[in-house]
């Protein structure tokens, strides 16, 4: 049984990789609120007109789409996308919030202004904890094979912490 706590605002990567995995709904699973900020919606859209196995967001009724508010800090930040800058940005305005991120800088960024981060690897441990996921392995062998890149030794540690070394 899941306990669904905490919002999770999403970025495009994890949504991608879920997606591709066939493990999208992992996030409605697992959190209360599962918010796309309009960035991440456009990125979703551009990479699905330019051929990428993306979801239709209109399809996908669990999800709150939300404008995120100017924020000159995270304006002046160009090295980060629309979609991770809009995410930050939703967080700060958030009592409680979790950001789904893969990307390295963003989630420095992240830490930078103290907002919790997980990313596609999080998102399908916290799966295996709640026992939505049944095994980790072959979903990394396919994350791979999609191109997802993960940092040396952060396979094996995700291995042992699903339990599967």
């Amino acid at each position: 049984m899941t306990s669904r706590t905490l919002e999770v605002i999403c970025n495009n990567s994890p949504v991608q990789y879920l997606y591709q995995l066939g493990l999208l709904e992992l996030l409605p699973g697992l959190y209360s609120q599962v918010t796309f900020p309009s960035g991440v919606v456009a990125e979703l859209l551009a990479g699905r007109q330019g051929g990428v196995l993306l979801p239709e967001v209109k399809d996908l009724s669990w999800v709150r789409v939300e404008t995120a508010p100017e924020l000159p800090l995270l304006a002046a930040i160009t090295d980060l996308g629309r979609g991770e800058r809009e995410a930050l940005a939703l967080a700060t305005r958030r009592q409680a919030p979790l950001v789904t991120l893969d990307d390295g800088l963003g989630r420095q960024y992240a830490k930078l202004l103290s907002i919790p981060v997980t990313g596609t690897l999080g998102v399908l441990l916290k799966g295996k904890q709640a026992g939505l996921v049944q095994e980790i392995r072959p979903l990394l062998a396919q994350l791979e094979a999609l191109h997802f890149w993960l940092a040396p030794g952060l396979r094996q540690k995700a291995l042992a912490l699903a339990g599967e070394t």
